[in-house]
């Protein structure tokens, strides 16, 4: 029996092939993040030694700026502009904010930590990193969830203690309030704020960035029905958006307003919550929530058209684009005057 084998004999099974490229791939990302660690553990170490010899200095700004100046000059010629002065202050105040090596996460690359390290705010810095980890954001979803001040949008209806102890892992959501943010940030939808366009376009925008819709959202939410049919008797109702959320154990169904919310929005969207509770959810699970997100609203308004234990229906304005961070952070610090004057001091967020 002849030891060639011809080529034409050897049939590569789909099976095969995938192994063999998700090995490939596996040891790709591995070499990825070990350089990825290696760099941060790099910069930690700058950062430390900087530190350390500015100490010896009599004047020490004076003599820390001067060092970081001159050793710049020394061995960026050398070693690249990821050795500039801002790189080396960088390393610098890494070192101050995390000053102990074995705290870092490995989950996390250089630019997410340059992020982090520019949040003064002890606790807005924790969340995000510990957010961060948890959801495995690229540095690119962390850069837009602090432009978009998910911190502070969350502490609209918690405070501070409570946001940090679901990041931590420490409690589960016990209410939709605790997840649900308003308003929420549709940018990445890529609709024109002065264009006129119909529920139909918002809710195909949502679903061609699911991806990006469901980190708006925020943990635990996965995506169930679109358009979801309800009939009773002979009348046909269709459901915009339906989700569930895992952390709150229920269906979260979701109306899109292209207008400012009325008390005929949030009669339709009650009646989606009562058929889900009553047809569709298991007695095990958790009464349904609903979201109407609509471009305003009348919080008076959906007091007064909502029964006074409501806890089950929420309005979200949305906004198609991202302020500028001032604006953003007064808008939200006027609401939560206004909402809870004790939390607010007058001077910043509680804290």
């Amino acid at each position: 029996m002849s030891d060639i084998i011809k080529n034409e004999d050897i049939n590569i099974s789909n099976i095969f092939y995938d192994d063999i490229k998700n090995i490939i791939v596996d040891a790709q990302k591995s070499a990825v993040r070990s350089v990825d660690v290696q760099r941060v553990l790099m910069y930690w170490r700058l950062g430390e030694r900087i530190f350390v010899e500015e100490q010896r200095g009599e004047n020490r700004a004076t003599y820390g700026t001067y060092l970081v100046k001159n050793l710049a000059e020394m061995i960026e010629p050398e070693f690249g502009s990821g050795f500039s002065v801002r790189q080396l202050e960088l390393s610098r105040q890494f070192y101050r904010c995390y000053p102990i090596a074995n705290a870092l996460r490995s989950q996390l690359n250089w630019y997410q930590y340059r992020l982090l390290i520019r949040i003064d705010d002890d606790y807005k810095r924790e969340y995000y990193e510990l957010e961060a980890t948890n959801n495995a954001w690229t540095g690119r979803e962390l850069e837009r969830q602090i432009n978009s001040s998910l911190y502070e949008r969350l502490l609209l209806s918690n405070d501070k203690e409570a946001v940090i102890a679901v990041a931590r892992k420490e409690r589960i959501p016990e209410s939709p309030a605790e997840i649900i943010k308003d308003p929420m940030m549709l940018e990445f939808l890529g609709l024109k704020r002065d264009a006129a366009y119909y529920e139909k376009d918002l809710e195909s925008a949502i679903i061609t960035h699911l991806q990006e819709f469901l980190l708006e959202m925020g943990n635990g939410f996965a995506f169930m029905a679109r358009q979801k049919r309800i009939l009773l008797e002979d009348d046909e109702f269709f459901v915009d958006l339906v989700f569930y959320n895992r952390l709150l154990r229920c269906f979260v169904v979701i109306e899109l307003k292209t207008h400012k919310a009325t008390h005929q929005d949030l009669g339709q969207l009650q009646m989606y919550v009562n058929y889900f509770n009553r047809y569709e959810k298991s007695p095990d699970e958790n009464p349904t929530v609903g979201i109407l997100l609509c471009t305003d609203k009348n919080d008076t308004l959906v007091k007064i058209t909502l029964p006074e234990d409501n806890a089950h229906i929420l309005t979200s304005q949305y906004k198609l684009y991202l302020p500028s961070e001032e604006m953003l952070l007064e808008e939200v610090k006027d609401a939560m005057k206004w909402s809870n004057p004790k939390r607010f001091d007058g001077g910043g967020f509680d804290g």
